[in-house]
Formats: C-alpha cells, sequence, structure tokens
C-alpha cells in the first residue's frame, strides 16, 4: 500500500465519524432544551425561570 489509500480511509473515517457524531450533538440539544425552551417562550404566562433568564440576559453586557 502506499501513502493513497491509508490517507484516504483516515480521512472518510474521521469525516463521517466527526460530522455524524456533531449531528447527534445537536440532535440530542434541540429535541432536550431547545424545543422546551421555544414551547416556553410562547406560553401566555412564560414560567418563572424563563422571565429570570431573560432578565439575566438582557443585562449582560
Amino acid at each position: 500500500m502506499n501513502f493513497y489509500w491509508p490517507s484516504v480511509i483516515g480521512f472518510f473515517l474521521g469525516f463521517a465519524f466527526g460530522v455524524g457524531c456533531a449531528l447527534a450533538v445537536m440532535y440530542s440539544i434541540y429535541m432536550g432544551g431547545y424545543r422546551a425552551a421555544v414551547r416556553d417562550s410562547q406560553l401566555p404566562l412564560p414560567p418563572e425561570r424563563y422571565i429570570r433568564t431573560l432578565e439575566k440576559n438582557s443585562s449582560a453586557p
């Protein structure tokens, strides 16, 4: 084997696992916290924790 094939296999495995893991992490964030935050922000009377977080973020520099 020359230098070409191991580098192609390594590039493919690194790219496939890297992108796959990144997508899995983004999906778990979306399913867990992001959807709940969007749902809470659309309630007629937002929860107390949501209001505190908005106040804390608006006072940040």
